[in-house]
């Protein structure tokens, strides 16, 4: 099981390299690490299990957080309804070699800033993304999928994407003016 010690800090040198795609079929070793992050990314979002395990939510996690310089992801996304109860599953899938195909002129942020398992504290600012990507992975068959994704959704994935070619969120903060927001800057 994953916990928090698993994870690499964000001034470790494999979180700015870029990692190598995977070759299929996968291995065992890949195959664990698959189930492994996608069962760590349920039980953050679970209060009790998290709290039990002292572990922080997560909506993505890709490898290199985990010190594994392969090219994958996984985004376990649940809709809550405005009481907090706990909806549909939207996204529960693992992304391996992914690729951005095209994307939105127009950008999107999240109106908090983002957050990262890698980086322990707040890093305050707009964090400007294309609002809609067109993107094709692999899943953990082997099968070739493109999806298209918008606003939440689209920032959660380009945040693991970015990971896999060694930028961190903050990367993309303005450094002068972190909360400045153009007309051409939604924030959701």
């Amino acid at each position: 099981m994953i916990t928090m010690k698993d994870f690499i800090a964000e001034n470790n040198p494999i979180l700015r390299q870029e990692a190598e795609p995977v070759s299929f079929p996968l291995d065992e070793e890949t195959q664990e690490l698959i189930t492994e992050m996608r069962e760590f990314l349920i039980n953050s979002q679970d209060d009790e299990i998290a709290e039990k395990y002292g572990l922080r939510a997560g909506v993505g996690l890709a490898a290199p957080q985990l010190g594994v310089s392969k090219q994958i992801f996984a985004v376990y996304l649940v809709e809550y309804t405005d009481e907090g109860e706990r909806g549909d599953t939207i996204i529960d899938q693992i992304f391996i070699n992914p690729k951005i195909k095209s994307h939105a002129v127009q950008k999107a942020a999240l109106r908090d800033g983002e957050g990262c398992l890698s980086v322990p504290h707040d890093v305050p600012g707009f964090v400007p993304r294309p609002r809609r990507v067109t993107l094709e992975y692999r899943d953990e068959h082997g099968e070739v999928h493109t999806v298209k994704l918008r606003d939440y959704e689209a920032i959660v994935v380009q945040h693991e994407m970015d990971h896999l070619k060694g930028i961190l969120f903050y990367d993309h903060i303005d450094a002068d003016q972190p909360w400045r927001q153009g007309d051409d800057l939604t924030i959701i």
